[in-house]
C-alpha cells in the first residue's frame, strides 16, 4: 500500500493547523473522516477536504504534495514512520516529535523542532528564528533527536538546548546556542553575534567563525582533538555529503563564565 497523500489544491487563504495530521492522530479514521477534520485557524471554517485532495494509504508514510508558509504544526508530536512535505512549512514543524522522520523539501518558519525529544527532522532550505527553542514558559528546548538544516537559520538557534544534535549547513543568526544546557550544535557557515551566551554546558562548532563572542568566554588556545575529527567524519554523511567542517585543529573558547558555564565553542584558528 502506498502512503497517505495530501495534495494541495491551491495556496491557502489562512494559516492552517496541521498538527492533527500524523499517523497516530489519524489511526482508525476513514478517508471521509480525515477530509472532514477542521484545520482552519480563523472564524472561516476550513477542512482538510477543502484544501487537499486526500488519497488514503499507509499512515506510517504521509506525504504533502505541495507546501506553504501557512502550514503550521506539521508533524507535531510525530512519533513513528515518515512525513514528507514537498515545499515550505510554517511555524513549529516537528514540534515535540519523539520519533520517526520528517523531511521538508523547502524552508521552515520559527520554532522548528521546538521541544523535540527524538527522531530526525530535515529541512532542505532555511529555517526561521528559535530553531529548536522553547515556547514561552518552557524551561528547556530540544531534549533529544537530530535536526538538519541545509540552509541558514535565524536568531537563537538551540536556545536552552538540553540534549540532541543540531546541524546547520549555512549561516546562523545571533545568539546561537544561547542558554544551552547540553548537546551539540554545529554551524557550517558563520554565526552572528553572541554565540553560546549564558551557556552552561554543551558544544558549539562554528566552522565559519562568529561575528563576535562575549568577553566572558576564555580563550583556551588551539585544540587538535580526536573528537573534532570524529565529529567531522560522522556529520559528513547525508544530507551533508560535503561535510560541515574538516576536523582540523580549531581554537577552543570555554564558558560562559558569566554563569560559571562549562561549555565550549570551537572556532577557526
Amino acid at each position: 500500500m502506498s502512503g497517505l497523500t495530501f495534495t494541495l489544491r491551491a495556496e491557502p487563504d489562512q494559516r492552517l493547523d496541521l498538527s492533527g495530521l500524523t499517523g497516530s492522530s489519524l489511526a482508525g479514521l476513514t478517508e471521509a473522516a480525515i477530509g472532514a477534520i477542521e484545520i482552519g485557524t480563523t472564524n472561516e471554517r476550513r477542512t482538510v477536504g477543502d484544501l487537499f485532495a486526500v488519497a488514503y494509504g499507509d499512515l506510517s508514510d504521509i506525504r504533502f504534495a505541495g507546501g506553504s508558509a501557512r502550514f503550521d504544526g506539521v508533524g507535531e508530536r510525530h512519533s513513528d514512520g515518515s512525513i514528507l512535505v514537498e515545499g515550505d512549512v510554517g511555524q513549529k514543524a516537528g514540534r515535540a516529535m519523539s520519533g520517526g522522520t520528517i523531511e521538508v523539501r523547502g524552508s521552515a518558519g520559527p520554532f522548528a523542532g521546538s521541544g523535540m525529544t527524538g527522531g530526525t527532522l530535515t529541512i532542505a532550505g532555511d529555517a526561521g528564528d528559535d530553531l529548536c527553542g522553547p515556547l514561552a514558559g518552557e524551561a528547556v528546548g530540544i531534549r533529544g533527536g537530530q535536526i538538519n538544516v541545509l540552509g541558514a537559520v535565524g536568531a537563537r538557534a538551540g536556545d536552552r538546548m538540553r540534549r540532541g544534535t543540531i546541524l546547520i549547513g549555512g549561516d546562523a543568526g545571533e545568539n546561537a546556542g544561547c542558554r544551552m544546557i547540553a548537546g551539540t550544535l554545529v554551524v557550517g557557515g558563520k554565526a552572528g553575534r553572541g554565540p553560546g551566551r549564558l551557556m552552561k554546558r554543551g558544544t558549539l562548532v562554528l566552522a565559519g567563525g562568529a561575528a563576535s563572542t562575549a568577553p566572558t568566554f576564555l580563550d583556551n588556545g588551539p585544540a587538535d582533538l580526536i573528537v573534532l575529527r570524529l565529529m567531522a567524519r560522522a556529520f559528513a554523511a547525508e544530507p551533508f555529503a560535503g561535510g560541515l567542517f574538516d576536523g582540523a585543529p580549531m581554537r577552543r573558547l570555554g564558558g560562559d563564565t558569566a554563569v560559571l558555564g562549562r561549555g565550549e565553542i570551537f572556532v577557526p584558528l
